[in-house]
């Protein structure tokens, strides 16, 4: 069965994460699928808005580490690097549905997304720091923006989980819906959208988007070249080695 399903409902490019074993922990393989999937409802001007989802418990538990670990991205032709440009330039709507967690890309990919909607069971969370890393997807940038710098710093500096109330304070939430009835409504509003002029749609977005994104861009590239520094950082090897032996990690011998 396929990581990530790329479906077809009308106008609408549905792109789901179908890794529920491992809480749809995103894959270099699963990257490239999002991607494509993207490109794809791009270049169809029959497909007029895409939808993203992740299963009832889970949107994504984020990078799987172990992947991540073997195949690192070494330049901008990496999988997670086609699917940050994919969807941060996309020039037609996306609707997002989220259910259960959240974690690091699960939750910063939804800043690039155009409308989020969250069950009430869902819980966010950026733990770049807690891991010896540094945030992506332009996350430095874009979340300051949106939820102020403060809130923004305390979700990044601490890593810690936050629920779907703080997410619609913070400001990239848009409606909080039952777990049974969001990906319902998602689909809903997505088809809602698809029945619209859609050069209309694309016009307004480009115009609320004009003014960031070289920003956007910009970002995502030094987001990359600190990170793969970080993944190679002694702090970096007692996280993951922690992770992987389910202990807390100790930084105390770093500076």
């Amino acid at each position: 069965m396929e990581d990530v399903l790329v479906q077809r409902q009308g106008a609408v490019q549905v792109l789901t994460f179908n890794r529920a074993h491992k809480k749809n922990a995103i894959t270099a393989d699963m990257y490239q699928a999002l991607a494509d999937g993207i490109a794809q409802a791009e270049d169809d001007a029959s497909l007029r808005v895409m939808l993203i989802q992740g299963q009832p418990d889970a949107f994504s538990a984020g990078n799987d580490l172990e992947d991540f670990l073997k195949n690192p991205p070494k330049d901008e032709s990496a999988p997670v690097f086609q699917f940050l440009r994919a969807i941060s330039q996309a020039s037609k709507p996306i609707v997002a549905a989220v259910a259960g967690n959240a974690v690091g890309v699960g939750t910063t990919l939804l800043l690039h997304c155009d409308v989020v909607y969250a069950a009430d069971s869902a819980r966010f969370s950026l733990p770049f720091s807690q891991l010896a890393l540094c945030p992506e997807a332009a996350s430095s940038w874009l979340l300051p923006r949106v939820a102020g710098y403060q809130r923004a710093a305390e979700k990044l500096l601490f890593g810690e989980p936050f629920d779907v109330n703080e997410a619609v304070a913070m400001g990239f939430v848009n409606r909080v819906l039952p777990a049974a009835e969001v990906f319902d409504y998602a689909a809903k509003r997505a088809a809602q959208l698809a029945a619209m002029p859609a050069g209309s749609l694309r016009v307004t977005k480009q115009l609320m988007k004009a003014d960031g994104a070289r920003d956007v861009q910009a970002r995502i590239g030094e987001e990359g070249v600190e990170f793969a520094k970080r993944l190679l950082s002694p702090e970096a090897r007692e996280a993951f080695t922690a992770f992987f032996e389910k202990r807390k990690p100790d930084y105390s011998q770093f500076s």
